[in-house]
């Protein structure tokens, strides 16, 4: 399984949040801006959440296994990669998200003296933050269940090269 990369990340929240600013101006020009919800920071901070308690449970759960203590539960390899894939694939879209509300919110900006206007780019800057902290849980979740073999395979690629 691939390691997300940071640089996947960024470009997705860059370019989502280019076009998306250009769209808010187009569409604004057209008609009325569709609002950002309210439920938009507040969802991807329940996701956080859940991949931060995942990683944390796989992680104290991995110790415990390392440690050898008699009342471990081990971790199923199965599980552990699903929760992986869960963490990669909510990362990507909390960056694609986060880029979106992040060009919307800075569309927003210019026009801070309309109180509706104002509440929009502020639920738009916590979509951003907790876009963010989706990522931040994936990778450690990602990192929590890295094997330790993985290490020894990729400096063995990098001496061979």
């Amino acid at each position: 399984m691939k390691e997300l990369r940071i640089r996947v990340l960024v470009g997705v929240f860059v370019v989502a949040g280019i076009l998306s600013w250009a769209g808010a101006r187009l569409w604004n020009a057209l008609g009325t801006l569709p609002s950002v919800p309210l439920a938009a920071p507040i969802v991807l901070a329940l996701i956080a959440v859940v991949l931060l308690a995942t990683a944390l449970s796989l992680r104290a759960r991995l110790k415990a296994q390392r440690d050898r203590r008699p009342e471990a539960k081990g971790v199923d390899p199965l599980m552990a990669a699903r929760a992986v894939v869960f963490g990669q694939a909510s990362a990507l879209v909390a960056a694609l998200v986060a880029g979106m509300y992040g060009g919307t919110g800075v569309f927003l900006l210019e026009k801070l003296a309309i109180p509706a206007r104002r509440d929009q780019a502020i639920y738009a800057g916590f979509s951003v933050v907790a876009g963010i902290g989706v990522i931040a849980a994936a990778i450690f979740l990602e990192r929590v269940c890295k094997l330790p073999e993985d290490d020894d395979r990729d400096q063995g690629a990098a001496s061979a090269a």
